[in-house]
């Protein structure tokens, strides 16, 4: 993937929130709009999804990956949805090569791309003209394995390659006001929220790898962890460019809308918590 002509990239987390978003016309959605227009185009992108989860680590390989509808319980609108992103199997050699030894399973169909990045892509990318790859998250791996395992991603930045986590920092479903729209972060949330941010602007990304110790709220913010782990990947890969908040915003009172930017400056965040 390396090329002289290759433009370093920014690394970006993205709180992908309902799928609906892909179809709506919503704070978020609008706010991934500009920010595509915003980041130098990649050569391609590698895309941690919190919906990816292997025994293992696993990367796409295939050249044409499916869109996949991985929900249920949604309007037909939304699962007629197609994001036709080439894949990239050199990138996924590359990818295996920087995480060497570690194994690297080559995924020729099992998977491909889900809600979590074309949801956002859609947006960003709408031409699905930019090769997408998607890393697993390995369920074997505690927070600070994943952390430093995506360190060894941060030659890619330089390859022209956007590496994006795709999650929430806050995801508590079983809380969710699903049906109330103006409904206010419940406390917790917003504390926890807060707290993340905190070590973001502090620069103390190597807590992050220990969030559960971040802070009180931690665990009721995120009863499982799939949906921060992917935060990491881009924390990660940091190198000590300056961190930016895309979007902010909790929805349904327990899901964090905050978007990291690192090496972007990307201006006042995109927030609206009262829209879901």
């Amino acid at each position: 993937m390396n090329s002289p002509a290759a433009q370093r990239m920014p690394a970006l987390f993205v709180g992908h929130g309902s799928p609906m978003n892909a179809i709506l016309d919503t704070p978020w959605s609008r706010a991934w709009r500009e920010l595509g227009q915003q980041l130098p185009k990649p050569r391609a992108i590698l895309a941690v999804s919190a919906h990816f989860q292997t025994h293992g680590v696993a990367v796409t390989a295939m050249p044409q990956p499916r869109t996949i509808h991985d929900f249920g319980g949604f309007p037909r609108e939304l699962f007629e949805v197609q994001y036709p992103a080439p894949g990239s199997p050199e990138l996924a050699q590359r990818v295996a090569e920087l995480l060497a030894p570690e194994p690297v399973i080559a995924d020729q169909g099992q998977w491909g791309l889900d809600h979590g990045s074309w949801s956002v892509l859609v947006h960003m990318y709408p031409n699905a003209d930019i090769p997408v790859v998607q890393l697993s998250l390995d369920a074997n791996r505690s927070a600070h394995q994943h952390y430093e395992l995506a360190g060894k991603l941060l030659p890619l930045r330089n390859e022209g390659v956007l590496i994006i986590g795709l999650g929430n920092i806050v995801h508590n479903l079983r809380a969710a006001r699903r049906r109330d729209t103006a409904v206010p972060p419940y406390p917790w949330a917003a504390q926890f929220d807060q707290a993340v941010r905190d070590a973001l602007v502090a620069g103390d990304y190597a807590s992050l790898s220990n969030w559960q110790q971040l802070a009180p709220q931690a665990q009721l913010s995120n009863p499982t962890d799939e949906h921060f782990l992917p935060l990491l990947y881009a924390a990660a890969v940091h190198d000590d460019d300056p961190v930016s908040f895309p979007t902010e915003g909790i929805v349904w009172g327990s899901i964090s809308m905050r978007s990291v930017a690192f090496g972007l400056n990307t201006g006042s965040p995109a927030s609206a918590p009262q829209q879901a």
